[in-house]
């Protein structure tokens, strides 16, 4: 309940438990611990112990716990608000909890919560792109760990507990289990428990728009098994502050799910650095697929210039206009031979660092930068696209169907860099699936952006 302090005026919440033929002694007990586990606490994200005393009340004797008032909601009322929370908000409030946890784990002996869920974490003082103050409360669930091999205790909430737990064991690492549950819960805005389980892990991935990294860090929170799973806040930690959350760098099971392997025999080059992200695509070079192009292009500007030469000859008005029109189509040529030498000897360079995001196309000595650079802060979306084609069955170049290549599309306010087969010439392919699949993945992690 909220109750005023007389003395000090400020707002304070009052916890009663009294005494009736319902109250059993392990109630009692997890009552007494949580006014001397607050009591033993100084952290700005966990409210003060205040006091502690017997009181008699019109259901009869029992205690009260008086503890500080945080002016926020809880992560659970805000979800029923309808508010949502995006993958820099989740990496925030993750971050924001570790610190706790840390500082709880490291005591002696180690204080487990045994309890994380959205319901017991508050989040106040929101702005701008701060995701606001978190808070950690309901301590009556607490143990503090006393051997290697846990506490023997059954205490927490389904859905949100880890498998360990469940067998009369928590330790460091049940209180992470709770903490990736909350994220999920949070991302999906659905109870862990509702979602469809596989070898006891929680299927969240297609229910959340999270980076690959990132669900694969939270996986690594929720891994059933104890020494699969993180075995403290510091390493959940230092992995979520790293680049890729240091998903690479580890020798845990997880690993092999976190990023997307180069695959085999891949000529694509990547330079990834802290500030510095680049995908160097060198040509394509010749195929099979692209002999009907070299035809048609050598037909096609064949056919202009003799209907170009045959309209300037005959010296007249029509000959003029005729001329003209074969002119406006040379562009069409022109753009062919382009996309020929550009398969054989072209390059795409996709440049993005801490400044800007650049497109470039390097054909011999000449390069072009389309669309222009933009700052990277404009960047709001990844894209890919899978091979497509649409319309009849004819192979001519003016035939009714169209091919749509694969691309990778990175948005930055109005513009959109693409890469993928944007200059293959008509028919070939010049990236394979798993090679889109692997770029999108990496520029997923670095921008940390989903894939859509």
């Amino acid at each position: 309940m909220l109750a005023l302090d007389q003395q000090t005026q400020a707002l304070v919440v009052i916890k009663l438990l009294t005494f009736n033929e319902e109250l059993t002694w392990d109630t009692f007990r997890l009552f007494e611990r949580e006014a001397g586990t607050l009591q033993s606490l100084t952290h700005p994200a966990i409210p003060r112990y205040l006091d502690y005393f017997e009181v008699e009340t019109n259901g009869g004797k029992g205690f009260a716990l008086v503890q500080s008032y945080i002016d926020a909601d809880s992560l659970e009322a805000q979800l029923k608000s309808g508010r949502s929370f995006s993958g820099s908000d989740l990496k925030q409030l993750a971050t924001a909890i570790l610190d706790v946890l840390k500082y709880l784990h490291s005591r002696s002996p180690a204080i487990i919560h045994r309890d994380l869920k959205p319901s017991n974490i508050l989040l106040a003082d929101r702005s701008g792109h701060q995701v606001g103050h978190i808070y950690l409360v309901d301590f009556g669930s607490v143990q503090a760990a006393q051997s290697e091999d846990g506490t023997r205790t059954v205490v927490g909430t389904y859905g949100y507990m880890p498998p360990d737990q469940f067998g009369d064991r928590a330790v460091a690492a049940s209180d992470l289990y709770g903490l990736g549950t909350t994220l999920i819960a949070l991302a999906s805005g659905q109870n862990p428990a509702d979602l469809p389980q596989k070898n006891m892990r929680i299927c969240f991935e297609d229910q959340v728009g999270l980076t690959p990294a990132f669900i694969a860090w939270i996986r690594w929170l929720t891994e059933p098994a104890l020494d699969q799973r993180a075995n403290s806040a510091e390493q959940a930690l230092e992995a979520l502050k790293q680049k890729n959350f240091g998903l690479k760098s580890r020798s845990d099971p997880s690993e092999s799910l976190s990023v997307l392997s180069k695959p085999a025999g891949s000529r694509i080059k990547l330079i990834k650095q802290s500030d510095l992200l680049e995908i160097v695509i060198p040509p394509s070079g010749f195929t099979l697929a692209l002999i009907p192009t070299i035809g048609f292009a050598i037909a096609w500007n064949t056919f202009l210039v003799i209907w170009y030469s045959t309209a300037l000859s005959s010296f007249s008005y029509v000959g003029l206009g005729l001329a003209l029109f074969a002119l406006g189509h040379l562009a069409i040529g022109i753009r062919l031979i382009f996309k020929i030498l550009f398969t054989l000897f072209g390059h795409l360079s996709l440049r993005l660092d801490s400044d800007k995001i650049a497109l470039t196309y390097r054909l011999f000595d000449r390069s072009l930068q389309w669309p222009r650079p933009v700052p990277q802060s404009q960047i709001s979306r990844i894209e890919l696209t899978k091979h497509m084609t649409i319309g009849g069955q004819g192979r001519s170049y003016g035939s009714s169907r169209q091919i749509i290549p694969a691309q990778i599309y990175i948005w930055a306010g109005n513009k959109k860099f693409n890469i993928g087969n944007n200059l293959a010439a008509s028919g070939s392919v010049s990236l394979s699936d798993p090679e889109l699949n692997w770029l999108a993945n990496e520029l997923s992690n670095w921008l940390d952006l989903p894939i859509s």
